[in-house]
C-alpha cells in the first residue's frame, strides 16, 4: 500500500470493494495497526503481521458481509454490515474505517455509495441500515450526511466503548431512500 502525502490525488474510480484475502495481511496491518484508525472500532489495534493474518482468516473471511476497501487492489480499509436476527431482522448495522493517509479524500463517501445499494441487493428483505458514530467523530458524520443517511439523534450514555460510557449519534438509511448525488 502506498503512503500518500497531503497533495496526492486519489482517483476515486480506482476504489473497489471485495472480500478479504489472506494476502491482504501486510496492507491490512498498515491501517489496522494504527491506533488513530482503530480508536473508533470495537476491535483492538493489530500489533503484528501474524495478528493481522489471524484476524483476516478468523474474522474477516467468514463474516457474511465484510469487504476490503481497495485502491488499485490494495486493502486500505474495510466496510462491514452486521445483520440483526429474529424480530430485528429488518435492520443491520454498518461500520467502516480507512487508513489515515487516505482520510479527507472522499473515499469513505465513495465506498458507502457503492456499499449501501449492494447491501440492500444482497439482503432483499432488509429495510434499514444504521450507523452509530461517536459524537466527536465529525468526519464520519459528514460522510453519512453526504451519502444520504438521516441523522436520527444522539444516544446519550448509550454504551460502553473500550471501557468508557459514550454518547453516539444514530444515523439510518432505509431501503426506500436514495443515495445523494455526487457533488
Amino acid at each position: 500500500m502506498q503512503r500518500l502525502t497531503k497533495m496526492t490525488y486519489v482517483d476515486l474510480s480506482a476504489i473497489s470493494l471485495r472480500p478479504f484475502k489472506t494476502s491482504d495481511a501486510d496492507d491490512f496491518l498498515l491501517w489496522a495497526g494504527d491506533d488513530q484508525v482503530t480508536r473508533n472500532l470495537r476491535w483492538k489495534t493489530c500489533g503484528s503481521r501474524e495478528e493481522a493474518l489471524a484476524f483476516i482468516r478468523d474474522v474477516c473471511i467468514p463474516h457474511p458481509w465484510r469487504r476490503s476497501i481497495c485502491l488499485d487492489n490494495c486493502s486500505i480499509g474495510f466496510v462491514s454490515v452486521y445483520r440483526w436476527s429474529g424480530d430485528e431482522r429488518c435492520k443491520a448495522d454498518i461500520g467502516y474505517a480507512i487508513g489515515r493517509s487516505y482520510w479527507g479524500r472522499g473515499i469513505a463517501t465513495k465506498v458507502l455509495k457503492i456499499a449501501v445499494p449492494e447491501v440492500f441487493k444482497d439482503f432483499p428483505d432488509l429495510l434499514r441500515l444504521q450507523a452509530f458514530v461517536d459524537v466527536d467523530n465529525k468526519a464520519s458524520q459528514r460522510v453519512l450526511d453526504k451519502v444520504g443517511f438521516m441523522r436520527e439523534g444522539v444516544l446519550r450514555k448509550y454504551t460502553y466503548f473500550k471501557g468508557v460510557v459514550m454518547d453516539f449519534v444514530l444515523y439510518s438509511f432505509l431501503s426506500t431512500d436514495e443515495i445523494s448525488p455526487d457533488d
